[in-house]
């Protein structure tokens, strides 16, 4: 089954073979990928595969220098900064810049960073206050995601209380910006350290970061055994909540779609909730079921959902299944696109070695359209 242009099984002419391809024998000696099922397919198909020879070089380079044992300075986040010091949030180079990372002059070890940081960045890149999306000529963001994003932006950058550590300073704090992220699979493993650059760009918002998957856990039983299920907590929630002041992270091994039938998360709110899809898949054959319930329930929420996908085609199908899945109940808030905060690191598919894709290449953003009352004479 093709399932993207670049898939080599796209370039075969009609009826030209009747066999089904054969297991994957040699490794290409510029690369060091195993691509082809011999030194004579590797030859006939030369032209084709030196395309993509020097990026599938890079990737293999790139893994293997994770497991070099080296140590990583690139790893080391920067802490809080003064609310004065504004992240400039134009590009991966004034991000690290102006958010005093220490400073990273070799391409792998910018590389090994942004695949981590493209998470929260790439979520904070759209509802910062600073958001380089806007609804000027190429900005990307629509109406009504302003209005959505600007709702939420509210509460993450709220004006100064007056509150002090004293008795007269005490006062009311607003509930915290929950940021929910379905179908979690990579992205609730990574250090927790990673996340809590999202805290920093937001520093008198509370936050609660919820990953919701039946992969979330996956690999992770020993560092996290999950809990019973009992009254108090019936879907097994792991909650992390010391890991800092303002930030709380809670993970659930269960598909969204059984919880929002319990209304476990109700009520819902555009000024304190948002949604996070990172590569859903929401259009793939083979995912295309686990989101067909879930979808509607999303848009029902009127709450803003964020879109990723690892190429520009993965995106397009998800967006067009969407758009005909849900035909004139959705509201458009970020044109799709590249994302300024994507990885700079291309990944190797285990599956198919020539599929390469890079994570959170292109972001979007819907949400179930409202409907306003209006008065008739």
């Amino acid at each position: 089954m093709v399932l993207s242009p670049q898939d080599p099984e796209a370039r075969k002419a009609a009826k030209q073979s009747t066999q089904p391809p054969a297991f994957v024998n040699f490794e290409c000696p510029d690369c060091g990928i195993p691509v082809y099922c011999s030194e004579k397919h590797w030859m006939d198909d030369y032209e084709s595969h030196s395309e993509i020879c020097d990026t599938l070089r890079q990737a293999n380079e790139d893994d293997h220098d994770l497991h070099s044992g080296r140590y990583f300075p690139e790893f080391v986040w920067p802490g809080p900064q003064i609310e004065e010091i504004l992240a400039n949030m134009t590009n991966w180079d004034t991000y690290l810049y102006t958010r005093e990372f220490n400073a990273i002059n070799e391409d792998r070890s910018m590389r090994q960073a942004t695949r981590m940081l493209t998470y929260p960045v790439t979520i904070a890149s759209i509802i910062h206050e600073l958001s380089p999306y806007n609804i000027r000529a190429g900005g990307r963001l629509t109406v009504e995601g302003l209005k959505s994003f600007s709702a939420l932006r509210y509460n993450l950058h709220p004006p100064r209380t007056g509150g002090g550590p004293d008795i007269k300073g005490l006062r009311l704090s607003p509930p915290p910006v929950r940021i929910f992220i379905l179908g979690a699979r990579a992205e609730s493993s990574i250090p927790r350290a990673v996340w809590i650059q999202l805290e920093y760009l937001f520093p008198r918002a509370r936050l609660h970061v919820i990953f919701i998957g039946p992969e979330s856990m996956t690999n992770r039983d020993a560092e996290f055994p999950l809990p019973e299920r009992t009254p108090a907590n019936p879907f097994g929630g792991i909650v992390e909540d010391r890991i800092s002041h303002y930030t709380k992270i809670t993970t659930f091994v269960e598909y969204y779609h059984t919880m929002h039938k319990a209304n476990y998360f109700q009520p819902f709110d555009p000024y304190f909730d948002c949604f996070v899809l990172f590569h859903p898949g929401l259009g793939h054959p083979a995912s295309v079921h686990e989101w067909e319930e879930t979808l509607p329930q999303l848009l029902e929420t009127k709450v803003p959902v964020i879109c990723t996908g690892y190429t520009d085609w993965d995106m397009q199908r998800d967006k067009q299944w969407v758009e005909e899945k849900m035909a004139g109940e959705v509201d458009m808030l970020l044109e799709s696109g590249e994302n300024r905060f994507r990885s700079l690191r291309w990944d190797l598919n285990d599956m198919d070695p020539t599929d390469l894709s890079c994570g959170n290449w292109g972001v979007w953003a819907f949400r179930g359209k409202r409907y306003e009352a209006t008065m008739r004479d």
